[in-house]
């Protein structure tokens, strides 16, 4: 049986994208070996082992090129995929509070739509896989994602219900924001949740220090405060800049949480976990709307006044960026999707400056510079500066071989003089 540990490799919650849940399948297994083995007897000539072993190297860095510069394509599509259906629901969300001003019933209605996952999982499974199961039996496999015992009441209640009201909060608070404030600084302050996601892990899952990080989480709250004081600290402006901040923390907590209870998961255990959201979200959260309606606090005259157009276009485009969040990292780079999120601001700048929404004063634009700036740098992998380090150590190393060979063809005192000042230089280094 399969045992989940709490146990999270470091800095795991804050590398992946925001709300994202799985792992590529089968990334725990061992690497093949790319290169055959050789023949001994083929061996006993030192050129032609080298040539053979330069043939397999050759052989093997264009396997791999080809492999990133399909994960970079496959990135390109989703970095656009992501930040249009991101940009998408919130722009339609603020429409729609024109004509039908109900933010926990288009919750309600936008989250019931993770029942989805697990049936569009599994029909894409059945495609794909050679092994034939029934709908019951890879439910069952994907339960033991939950424990030995599977889906059991106790584990519903004590480890489902708390992801599902986290879930529900996250997009209830972000819509009520989309009320108050514009969809820029919305979009913008959201992106605070991977600072946020960095602190709580650092804290809770005591993941390694990174003073990178550090910097960029203190310019995340150094980007909400010049966001509030743009708008000079007006009642209206503050509750929406609280509203999306909360939105934020809420997302971080749910991502740290996650990873905290139940680790990580594969495809199909978090096309049931979400679907187990979405289904519960219709079960028991449904009478909420209906007191709702009744109290006249999200009140409609008539269901014919209601824009479901609107609604099922907030709900899709929500459904379709859960699913690359989740889902996309089999076919290209995590960070390239995080990266479709922060793509968002811009866009939805544009939108509002079009539709002359929003006052793009200079406090406003060097809060949302620094916030994205912040959230770029959180992006960064652990070793970058190992990386910057080695990348300068081979550039040196490239440019020596060539000053050697140029004065090579000198006289002799010379070449004496080059390599002492070659020694020299390095030395220096």
């Amino acid at each position: 049986m399969k045992k989940h540990s709490a146990r999270v490799a470091p800095l795991s919650a804050c590398n992946s994208p925001v709300l994202t849940l799985t792992k590529v399948e089968g990334e725990d297994r061992p690497r093949e070996n790319v290169v055959g083995a050789t023949d001994p007897q083929a061996a006993t000539g030192a050129a032609g082992a080298e040539s053979a072993s330069s043939k397999r190297k050759l052989h093997c860095c264009i396997r791999v090129t080809t492999v990133q510069v399909r994960k970079a394509l496959w990135g390109v599509v989703m970095v656009i995929c992501v930040c249009s259906s991101w940009a998408g629901s919130t722009q339609l969300a603020k429409l729609t509070f024109k004509q039908f001003d109900a933010p926990f019933t288009l919750t309600w209605f936008a989250t019931s739509w993770n029942c989805l996952f697990f049936p569009l999982y599994y029909i894409g499974h059945m495609c794909k896989s050679p092994e034939r199961q029934t709908p019951r039996q890879r439910f069952r496999e994907c339960c033991r994602f939950f424990g030995d015992d599977g889906l059991t009441p106790k584990v519903f209640f004590t480890k489902m219900a708390p992801f599902g009201l986290l879930w529900i909060l996250t997009n209830y608070l972000y819509l009520q924001a989309l009320r108050k404030i514009n969809t820029t600084d919305v979009s913008a302050l959201f992106c605070c949740n991977k600072a946020f996601v960095f602190l709580l892990s650092w804290i809770v899952l005591r993941d390694r220090f990174m003073g990178v990080r550090i910097v960029a989480a203190i310019l995340a709250i150094a980007g909400i405060v010049m966001m509030t004081y743009a708008d000079g600290f007006h009642s209206h402006s503050v509750i929406g800049i609280t509203l999306v901040v909360a939105s934020a923390s809420m997302s971080a907590l749910y991502k740290v949480l996650f990873k905290m209870v139940l680790g990580s998961a594969k495809f199909g255990e978090a096309a049931l976990f979400l679907s187990i959201v979405g289904s519960a979200n219709f079960v028991f959260i449904s009478f909420v709307p209906v007191i709702l309606y009744f109290t006249h606090v999200e009140y409609t005259s008539s269901l014919a006044d209601v824009p479901w157009a609107y609604l099922c276009g907030v709900a899709g485009l929500q459904f379709a960026f859960n699913v690359l969040v989740n889902f996309g990292i089999a076919m290209t780079y995590p960070k390239l999707i995080s990266l479709g999120i922060v793509l968002s601001v811009p866009v939805n700048a544009m939108v509002d400056l079009y539709t002359c929404e929003i006052n793009f004063n200079t406090v406003r634009l060097i809060a949302v510079f620094i916030i994205c700036l912040g959230f770029l740098m959180l992006l960064l992998p652990e070793d970058w500066d190992q990386c910057i380090i080695q990348l300068s150590t081979k550039l040196r190393k490239r440019d020596e071989p060539a000053e050697g060979s140029v004065e090579a063809g000198a006289t002799t005192g010379l070449n004496w003089r080059g390599r002492a000042r070659t020694s020299m230089s390095t030395f220096a280094h």
